[in-house]
């Protein structure tokens, strides 16, 4: 048990670190996530050597590694993450095989992830809500501005919305319900499409510009177009458009690290204050 705590305590002062850095600058350095993938793995590998005499637990270390490197490149690539979320999520893979049973750890992989969705999702709600009270002129102008500009797809999908819950009248009661999302999800749309054209877009002065920092738009410099694409501004992009521009367009992202510490700590008062996580929190698993 005290090599599951020291990787949990390991943990917990790494995400402290990369949720306070998150928070202050939007992004999470790389020598943050890499020192714990290689604290985390040594400590496997002395603990497996010295203490064991068997490499199981490192093993699953790498095991935890190698899955984890998969969802972290599935969130990224479906741009859900940023880079620095990616491999936080990567170096997560190294700490979380707690047990020295695969299956087990399978099992804690999908708890983690099912108390990472939910925090998540509560974490945008709250963010969003907060963005825009704080904003809500802004993005009450915007949300007009978006309603004029695409006015007659929202009252196509609108309509479309009228038809389904008619059709339910006759039919399942899920079809009313599908109707009912179907009628607002055009407003759903529009309120974060305003949240985001008015509170996360910024005009800065290009002496701040930072690696991987995300445009705006694209911008064309002479004849070259610098896209504004998902993995950020290179360091050669940033030289040029300080050597040409004053002021450009970027978008915030919201800090998204303090969700991965919240669901680290309810793993862990799950863990050793519910129950006993093999017997209970897993019958859902049944394998």
């Amino acid at each position: 048990m005290i090599e599951v705590i020291f990787l949990m305590a390991l943990a917990l002062i790494w995400l402290t670190f990369a949720s306070i850095h998150d928070v202050k600058t939007t992004e999470v350095p790389d020598w943050l996530n890499f020192s714990l993938i290689a604290f985390a793995l040594g400590f496997r590998f002395f603990y497996s050597l010295f203490a064991l005499g068997n490499f199981s637990f490192f093993f699953q270390g790498l095991i935890g590694l190698g899955i984890f490197f998969v969802l972290g490149n599935v969130f990224y690539y479906s741009k859900m993450f940023a880079g620095g979320d990616a491999k936080l999520m990567i170096a997560l893979g190294t700490i979380l095989p707690f047990s020295f049973n695969f299956v087990e750890n399978i099992k804690l992989f999908l708890a983690f992830l099912a108390l990472f969705l939910i925090s998540g999702a509560f974490f945008g709600i709250f963010t969003s809500s907060y963005f825009a009270i704080k904003n809500k002129i802004e993005v009450k102008k915007e949300f007009s501005k978006l309603f004029s500009k695409n006015k007659k797809e929202i009252l196509l999908v609108m309509a479309l919305g009228v038809l389904i819950m008619l059709l339910g009248l006759f039919s399942q009661e899920i079809i009313i319900y599908s109707g009912i999302f179907v009628f607002f999800s055009p407003f759903t749309y529009l309120i974060v499409k305003a949240i985001d054209e008015s509170c996360m877009v910024r005009v800065v002065d290009v002496k701040s510009l930072r690696e991987g920092d995300w445009l705006y738009k694209p911008i064309l410099i002479g004849n070259k177009k610098i896209l504004a694409k998902w993995e950020g501004l290179t360091q050669k992009e940033i030289k040029l458009i300080q050597q040409n521009k004053k002021f450009v367009k970027i978008k915030k992202g919201i800090p998204f690290v303090p969700v991965f510490l919240v669901s680290f700590v309810f793993l862990i008062l799950v863990y050793f204050f519910v129950f006993p996580i093999s017997d209970v929190l897993f019958q859902i698993f049944p394998f």
